[in-house]
């Protein structure tokens, strides 16, 4: 596989320090995801991401493909 996107615009991206930081965060302002001027914005932007991987995808197997149709048969 040569590069992988992942699809994951609408959810936020927790680390370590993320989740030790919500540990004091009791009044929840420190959450913070991606932000749209509207609901029809952000689907339209998660369709765009969800199509693009589903590219990726397509890109990766028929760059497998001609690997293994290039390379003589043993």
């Amino acid at each position: 596989m040569i590069n992988k996107i992942k699809s994951d615009f609408l959810v936020a991206t927790p680390s370590f320090t993320s989740g030790a930081g919500r540990l004091l965060d009791w009044y929840g302002l420190y959450d913070s995801y991606n932000v749209s001027r509207s609901g029809q914005e952000a689907d339209a932007k998660a369709i765009f991401s969800d199509w693009r991987v589903v590219g990726e995808d397509i890109n990766d197997a028929m760059s497998e493909v001609e690997l293994e149709t290039s390379q003589p048969v043993k």
